[in-house]
């Protein structure tokens, strides 16, 4: 897809409750760049920790996909609740209304999910309070939001080599944590896939644990060609977590790449879910 200047992007809250502050910045952020933006009647809704109840979410997730004039489907912020929401999202809906939904952290759950049931690219991406929701957001981290929207071949690379190789694939994954919880789902891609992933603020041991959850699933295992590592921010030992990365590269016989940009931090690429990929040495190979 391309989001063209005067496109009308929409701004959702599908997770935790919104900081008015953020989103209207987001909002001014985003008209200064030439687009049109609408935001969702819950964006300001707060039921506990969660933006609104989930039958509101979802109410507001299928109006923006049926709305013809949004192009783009923006993810205010992660936290928690969009597990909450991926049995009653109705994906014929999103099929026949096909708009690329951006985010990434806890709405991982929902980009996996719409992908695996109606094979519309998603993207794993900055969302609008998180990352455009400051005075000056990172230049780095929106030119490759707007290049990863508009440009057909994505080239990253990566830092340093666990396990040496070449995969081919699909390009598919996102927060460690949130991809593990959709065990149970029926969420693994039914072709290759090429495995990216980043966490925050979790210790090496639930690392290593989410990682043997997903790699213990046979699917998983059987179509999982590559893995691309991001940002493990917060880690309680930098040590462990090298240590266990290199026994999990001796482990499965296919290529481990770390370093690249895919984040919680200010700084991140944009991966669209789904595309084809190619993961050579250090050099990762998108193409929509």
């Amino acid at each position: 897809m391309t989001l063209e200047k005067g496109d009308k992007i929409g701004i959702i809250a599908l997770s935790g409750d919104c900081e008015k502050r953020k989103v209207e910045i987001a909002k001014l952020n985003f008209v200064a760049l030439g687009y049109r933006v609408e935001l969702s009647d819950n964006i300001y809704s707060k039921t506990r920790y969660l933006a609104g109840s989930d039958e509101f979410k979802i109410d507001e997730l299928h109006r923006l996909y049926e709305d013809p004039e949004i192009k783009l489907i923006l993810a205010a912020r992660g936290g928690y609740g969009a597990i909450r929401l991926i049995n009653n999202i109705d994906y014929d809906l999103i099929r026949n209304n096909p708009k690329p939904l951006c985010g990434f952290s806890d709405v991982t759950a929902l980009l996996l999910m719409i992908y695996k049931n109606t094979g519309v690219i998603t993207y794993h991406s900055p969302m609008a309070c998180t990352d455009f929701g400051v005075e000056v957001p990172s230049y780095f981290t929106t030119e490759n939001f707007f290049n990863a929207l508009n440009q057909d071949i994505l080239e990253f690379e990566g830092e340093k080599i666990y396990a040496d190789g070449q995969a081919e694939g699909i390009i598919w994954g996102g927060n460690l944590a949130t991809t593990a919880s959709l065990c149970g789902q029926d969420f693994i891609p039914d072709n290759d896939f090429i495995f990216f992933t980043e966490d925050i603020s979790e210790p090496v041991y639930k690392i290593d644990r989410m990682f043997n959850q997903l790699f213990n699933i046979d699917k998983f295992q059987d179509y999982c060609k590559g893995i691309v590592l991001g940002d493990f921010l917060g880690v309680d030992s930098q040590i462990w977590l090298e240590d266990f990365f290199t026994e999990f590269s001796r482990k499965h016989n296919i290529p481990i790449v770390s370093g690249f940009k895919i984040s919680h931090d200010k700084y991140k690429i944009t991966i669209p879910v789904g595309v084809n990929a190619n993961l050579d040495g250090l050099k990762l190979t998108l193409n929509k």
